[in-house]
């Protein structure tokens, strides 16, 4: 990684120790994400029983029961087809069906679709330079002296290019930045998972035809397939992202992997060229093991069984494809596993991979059928007494035990018209997880106030100058719309009474914000003379820790986190535990709190001013 774009992830992990808040990444922030709508999207598949379709459905129930208990899985939506027909539609409550969810890398492998189509197209070449395709953005001495990076190169992961997704906050220009960057070895020889090479892809495609990729995609994929309801965000230059930023119904991805299980053909439809099905899903490089163990192709991840494939993107959305057994899996999840070789493709591999052989003549199986049918519904239920959420229970937050379920009601009226006030306004409602991810940074809570509403239960955080007015559920999830800068993001919370070892009055909330794998968990303590707010997130400490540890491996000729390390790698651990998991003590609110608010304003709309003014003048 460049020394401007180690200085600028150092400053932002350093802001973020220190508390500091508003936007403080170096890349403009542009409000883009659309709100999904009321409406849910309409079934596409015919739905089928696992029996009439050769699966049992025991051996279903058996699937996702280890899925629901594994230690680092938290799925959200689990949906099976085989032989074009839905078999298993599995949703975990909060998470509800009809709504799309944030796909992360799993959108590389659609990239890689619209490189296939231009190839076909004959409007680019996979062995053509990079740097030949940007020439108007590369100086005589930069071309003559780079090494040859081609689209190919881009993407099997092998550029080489030190220009990677840490780059996403240190500026606008990203592909300048990517043409810029140093080239580690040579390219084509190592594999390096690298999403700004998923970036450049998409920007190829501007360069070719003058649109965004999406743009280029709606009429050749999106529309042809029946994709409506679908999101991708794009860079400050109006690039689509390519290697995030997708938001996709489970259906519509399933429809995508479907197919790729027909050659290419959608509805009668030559989508995408056969040809490019069968030159992306074949062993093109190789990563290392902790990342998957079965090779990649163009943007596509192959998968253990012979033939199969799989669109991964992080923390659990995936498109697996079987082509020898007709059938497609897809899931989304909030696990705390990162690529292909985790606990979730584990379990599905499991019933589905090297060992598995679709029965020929199944019989129709109504009483297992009937417990899958219910073992589902559970499924979506299961969160709504408070206790699937936490994992393990409250005696994990310090809560010694749950107080029964006729008593919340009578707490939630005690604590209506209640306002507290932030003693350290930093924290957002927003995990920090999303906020990298989104460049979307906090204004900072620094008030919550509690409603008792006929019969309704609301927290409202006021973040900045915008206030978040969350419905809890105390005997279920209810579900509230944030605008958080500018950007709508659906949130389904839950809110559980306890008592601590002290005997003070604890509510939980867990906060799971459905179109995302992120959760926002929040113990509010009762005390004496205040409360405190102790945070979390999931996936969260250990995830964001392990990241980390390999970021500060790489910059470590960095002189701000160097000075730490020099300290202690304990200490930076230390510090950034108390950003991911910061306790934020607040008081009753009085009045000198809104003089003290009036008075900040009016500072900050003055500065506001000078800053106009002398840009003026300038």
């Amino acid at each position: 990684m460049a020394a401007k774009e180690q200085l600028t992830m150092a400053e932002m992990i350093w802001d973020l120790m220190n508390g500091k808040r508003g936007h403080i990444g170096k890349t403009d922030f542009i409000p883009q994400k659309e709100a999904y709508g009321p409406e849910k999207q309409k079934p596409y598949f015919p739905r089928a029983t696992p029996e009439s379709q050769g699966i049992s459905s025991e051996a279903l129930c058996q699937m996702i029961r280890e899925l629901a208990q594994s230690r680092k899985n938290d799925l959200h939506h689990l949906l099976i087809l085989r032989n074009g027909k839905v078999i298993c539609e599995c949703h975990f409550s909060p998470y509800r069906s009809g709504i799309w969810h944030a796909s992360y890398s799993l959108c590389k492998s659609i990239t890689g679709m619209a490189i296939g189509l231009l190839v076909f197209e004959g409007k680019l070449s996979l062995t053509e330079n990079i740097y030949d395709i940007f020439e108007k953005k590369n100086g005589l001495l930069q071309r003559i002296l780079r090494p040859n990076v081609t689209v190919e190169h881009l993407l099997t992961m092998t550029s080489g290019v030190q220009f990677n997704e840490m780059g996403a906050v240190s500026g606008n220009d990203w592909v300048g930045s990517f043409l810029g960057a140093p080239v580690k070895g040579t390219p084509g020889e190592e594999f390096e998972y690298n999403s700004m090479n998923s970036y450049m892809l998409s920007a190829i495609v501007t360069e070719r035809t003058g649109v965004s990729m999406m743009e280029y995609l709606r009429p050749r994929l999106f529309e042809p397939l029946g994709i409506i309801r679908v999101f991708w965000e794009c860079c400050p230059a109006g690039i689509t992202k390519g290697g995030w930023g997708l938001f996709l119904c489970p259906e519509d991805a399933a429809k995508l992997g479907q197919m790729y299980l027909q050659n290419g053909v959608f509805e009668g439809k030559q989508v995408i060229p056969s040809e490019w099905i069968a030159m992306s899903t074949v062993r093109h490089s190789d990563p290392p093991e902790r990342m998957g163990c079965y090779g990649y192709g163009y943007q596509v991840w192959m998968e253990e069984r012979p033939g199969s494939f799989a669109f991964n993107g992080m923390l659990g959305q995936n498109v697996l494809g079987y082509p020898d057994t007709n059938m497609v899996i897809v899931t989304n999840a909030g696990s705390r596993e990162l690529f292909q070789s985790c606990e979730l493709l584990d379990v599905i591999r499991k019933y589905f991979g090297n060992g598995f052989t679709p029965a020929t003549n199944s019989k129709e199986n109504p009483e297992g059928y009937r417990r899958l049918l219910e073992l589902c519904g559970k499924m979506e239920e299961i969160r709504t007494d408070g206790r699937r959420i936490l994992r393990g229970g409250w005696k994990n937050h310090g809560c010694s035990r749950r107080i029964q379920d006729t008593v919340p009601v009578e707490y939630a009226r005690k604590l209506d018209g209640r306002v507290y006030e932030m003693e350290d306004p930093h924290v957002g409602i927003f995990p920090l997880v999303m906020q990298v991810f989104h460049n979307n940074f906090s204004e900072g809570i620094r008030r919550a106030a509690f409603t008792w509403d006929q019969g309704r239960f609301f927290v409202t955080f006021t973040e900045g100058k915008t206030e978040h007015r969350i419905e809890v559920g105390l005997t279920g999830s209810r579900i509230s719309e944030l605008s958080v800068n500018g950007e709508p993001y659906l949130v389904g919370t839950t809110g559980t009474f306890a008592k601590d070892e002290n005997q003070h009055l604890v509510l939980k909330l867990d906060m799971a914000f459905l179109e995302e794998a992120a959760r926002r968990q929040v113990s509010i303590r009762f005390l004496d003379e205040g409360l405190t707010f102790e945070w979390n997130e999931t996936p969260g400490k250990e995830l964001i820790l392990a990241g980390l540890n390999s970021l500060v491996d790489t910059m470590a000729g960095n002189y701000l986190l160097s000075a730490l390390r020099d300290k202690g790698e304990d200490l930076i651990h230390l510090l950034m535990e108390r950003t991911i998991e910061p306790v934020v003590y607040a008081h009753l609110h009085t009045a000198a709190d809104d003089a003290a608010v009036a008075e900040t304003e009016a500072e900050s709309s003055g500065e506001e001013k000078e800053q106009k003014q002398s840009s003026t003048e300038e």
